[in-house]
């Protein structure tokens, strides 16, 4: 069994507060996620993030075929963190932490994403062509937005504003 991780750190010249706002309304998920992949809640994203929550969205990651994804958010830690799990959808396990820290000058967003493919050996195989770049492209695409949004965090020599890795 292949699990694969996403680790991605972004900087922003916003307050934790600020952040943790626009990052835990559901809604804003659509202005940070690519048009091409015609996102929508179907329902779920209406309240304030709570354990529990159930949220169904349409997605066409991959030539515009639609797909149901549903998550749960598990856990939340007011301003800190929250943890988003698949329930039914494309992966054959998605559990997506996401942590704010405050730091000079802003925030620290993290995310940490473990995830399996569904269709094993065959799944396995399309990760680096088809998965690994497809993923890495929407969090460039999330990167540039909240850039656009909030405007770009003035790091410090040796601080860069932006880590991500997808590893395995």
């Amino acid at each position: 069994m292949k699990i694969y991780t996403l680790h991605s750190i972004q900087k922003l010249p916003i307050s934790r507060e600020e952040a943790w706002n626009f990052l835990s309304d559901p809604k804003n998920l659509k202005v940070i996620t690519p048009d091409y992949m015609g996102f929508e809640i179907l329902s779920g994203g209406d309240r304030e993030m709570f354990p529990g929550q159930i949220i169904q969205y349409l997605v066409s990651p991959v030539g515009g075929i639609k797909t149901k994804w549903i998550t749960e958010i598990t856990h939340v830690k007011e301003g800190e963190y929250f943890v988003d799990e698949q329930r039914f959808g494309p992966y054959k396990m998605w559990h997506h932490k996401h942590f704010l820290k405050s730091i000079p000058g802003g925030v620290e967003m993290e995310d940490i994403i473990d995830y399996k493919l569904p269709f094993g050996k065959i799944g396995q195989f399309t990760h680096p062509f088809l998965v690994k770049p497809k993923l890495a492209e929407i969090f460039e695409y999330r990167r540039k937005k909240l850039i656009e949004i909030f405007g770009e965090f003035k790091e410090t020599e040796n601080e860069p504003t932006l880590k991500q890795d997808i590893l395995n």
